[in-house]
C-alpha cells in the first residue's frame, strides 16, 4: 500500500486529506510543523509527500515550504512532493518545479485533480523503481560474467550483448558447432574468439580463416593441405588450417563463399573428424571445434542451391546472432570512449555519435574514433574530425541542441565560423540557430 505524507500547519487541511486518500486504499500520515514531517518522513519511508509552503500565520513568503522541500529531497532524491500554494506564493511553487518539485496545486484544491495528480505520480515512482531494480540486477549479471569468465576485452552496455555473451560462455565448454551470423563489422569475430577462450581446449591452437579472402581454387588447399604437385606452383607441401587447428579451435568466417567441393569435405570433417589433402589418396583425422560465421542469410542460399542443406544444419547446432550497433544504442558511446584513447569526447560530439545509425557497424565507430583521435590538435574530439558525411547526416536528422551550440562556441573562443564548421553546418545556419535560442555572439 502506498504510503502519503501531509504535511500541514491547518489540522483540518491535514484530516480532509487524509480522509480523501484513505478512502482510496492509501496509507495517510500527517504532520502539522516541518519538524515533524521530516521525523514522520524518515520514520516511514514514505512514498509521496504533500506539503504547505507557509507554517506561520504571519508568513507567506513561501521560505519554510523551500526549506522543508530541500531537506525531504536529502532524505530521498526522487520523492514525489506535491505542494499546496496560495496565490502570494505561486512563484515560489514554480521555481520549485523547475528543482524538481512533482506538481503543484492552488488552494483551495479540487479533489479530483489532486487525486489524479497522486495517482499519476506514484505511478511514476513505481515504474523507477522498476527500473532501477532492472538496472542493479542487469549491472550485478554483468559484473558476474566479467568476473567468471574471460570476454577478450569486449565492451558493452546493452542487454543485448550480454544475452548473446551469457549464451557464448554457456555454450563455450561444450565441442559442438556454432554458427555466428550478424552484418559486417558488428564483431563476430571477438564472439569467436570468447568462445574460444571459455572452451575446453582454450590452450589449444586458434586458427582463424577469412574465407571470403581466399581464392576459390586455393580456397581447399588452405583448408585441408596439399602435397607438392596438387596445383600449379605447389612445389612443397602444404599444411592445412584444419591440421594445424587440431586440438583447438578453427574459425570460419564468411563460410558462405566455400566452394561446392569444399563443402562436401567439411561436411565429411564435421561427420567423422577425416578429410584428405588436395592431391593425396592418405585420410587425416583432426579433432577440432568448428565456430563459422556468415552476414550472408545461408537459408536462403539453401533454396538457390549454393548452399548445402545438410552442412547449414551441420553448423547451426548453436546460432548466436550478433545484433548491429544500430540496435544497441547503449554500446555506441563507450566503444567510442575507448577508442579514443586518450583523448576525451566532446558533448557535442557524443550527442553525434549517438544520432547516428553506424550502418559500418562497430568498424566504422573504430575507424572513425580512431582517425578522428589523430587529426585532434588537443585532447579533445569534436564533430568536425568526424568528416563532413557524418556530421551532415546527423543535422539532417535532428535539430541541434543550444547546449551543443554553446559548447561548440566556447571551444571555439565563440568564433562562428569555427564553431560552425565543427558542427558540420554553414556559418549562416549557425546564426539562425544562435537566433531561434536566444544565443549571442
Amino acid at each position: 500500500m502506498p504510503k502519503i505524507l501531509v504535511i500541514d500547519d491547518n489540522p483540518d487541511i491535514c484530516t480532509a486529506i487524509r480522509v480523501l486518500f484513505e478512502i482510496q486504499d492509501y496509507d495517510v500520515f500527517s504532520a502539522e510543523t516541518p519538524e515533524a514531517g521530516l521525523s514522520q518522513a524518515k520514520e516511514h519511508a514514505v512514498d509521496l509527500v504533500i506539503q504547505d509552503m507557509n507554517f506561520r500565520e504571519d508568513t507567506t513568503s513561501g521560505h519554510e515550504g523551500v526549506a522543508l522541500f530541500n531537506k525531504l529531497r536529502e532524505i530521498d532524491e526522487n520523492l514525489p512532493v506535491v505542494l499546496l500554494t496560495a496565490w502570494t506564493d505561486l512563484e515560489v511553487a514554480v521555481d520549485l518545479m523547475k528543482s524538481g518539485a512533482a506538481d503543484y496545486l492552488g488552494k483551495p484544491w479540487d479533489d479530483t485533480k489532486l487525486s489524479n495528480t497522486v495517482k499519476n505520480l506514484l505511478e511514476v515512482r513505481e515504474l523507477r523503481k522498476e527500473n532501477h531494480s532492472l538496472k542493479k540486477k542487469s549491472q550485478s549479471k554483468k559484473r558476474q560474467l566479467t568476473e567468471n569468465f574471460d570476454l577478450c576485452g569486449i565492451i558493452y552496455n546493452s542487454d543485448g550483448m550480454h544475452e548473446l555473451l551469457n549464451l557464448a560462455t554457456k555454450v563455450a565448454p561444450s565441442d559442438v558447432p556454432v554458427l555466428i551470423t550478424g552484418p559486417n563489422g558488428s564483431g563476430k569475430d571477438m564472439i569467436a574468439k570468447v568462445i574460444q577462450a571459455n572452451s575446453s581446449v582454450k590452450d589449444g591452437p586458434f586458427v582463424t580463416v577469412n574465407m571470403g579472402a581466399l581464392p576459390e581454387d586455393l580456397m581447399e588447399a588452405e583448408l585441408f593441405g596439399a602435397v607438392a604437385g596438387a596445383f600449379t606452383g605447389a612445389q612443397k607441401k602444404r599444411v592445412g588450417r584444419f591440421e594445424a587447428a587440431d586440438g583447438g579451435t578453427i574459425f570460419l568466417d564468411e563460410i558462405g563463399n566455400l566452394s561446392a567441393e569444399g563443402q562436401m569435405k567439411l561436411l565429411r570433417v564435421l561427420q567423422t573428424g577425416e578429410y584428405e589433402p588436395l592431391g593425396s589418396s592418405e585420410t587425416k583425422k583432426t579433432t577440432v571445434r568448428v565456430i563459422s560465421a556468415t552476414n550472408a542469410d545461408l537459408e536462403s542460399a539453401i533454396i538457390d542451391k549454393t548452399f548445402r542443406e545438410d552442412l547449414f544444419y551441420r553448423l547451426n547446432v548453436i546460432p548466436l546472432r550478433v545484433p548491429p550497433l544500430s540496435e544497441r544504442p547503449e554500446d555506441v558511446l563507450p566503444l567510442a570512449e575507448h577508442f579514443s584513447g586518450d583523448k576525451e569526447l566532446s558533448a557535442s560530439a557524443a550527442q553525434v555519435l549517438q544520432q547516428y545509425s553506424w550502418p559500418g557497424n562497430v568498424r566504422e565507430l573504430q575507424n572513425m574514433l580512431r582517425r578522428a583521435s589523430v587529426l585532434a590538435e588537443g585532447d579533445e574530439i569534436t564533430p568536425d574530425l568526424f568528416g563532413g558525411e557524418l556530421v551532415i547526416k546527423n543535422t539532417r536528422k535532428q535539430d541541434l541542441t543550444a547546449d551543443m551550440i554553446n559548447d561548440a562556441l566556447e571551444k571555439n573562443s565563440g568564433n562562428v565560423s569555427k564553431a560552425a564548421k565543427s558542427l558540420g553546418m554553414s556559418r549562416q545556419s549557425l546564426y539562425r540557430r544562435m537566433e531561434k535560442f536566444g544565443i549571442e555572439s
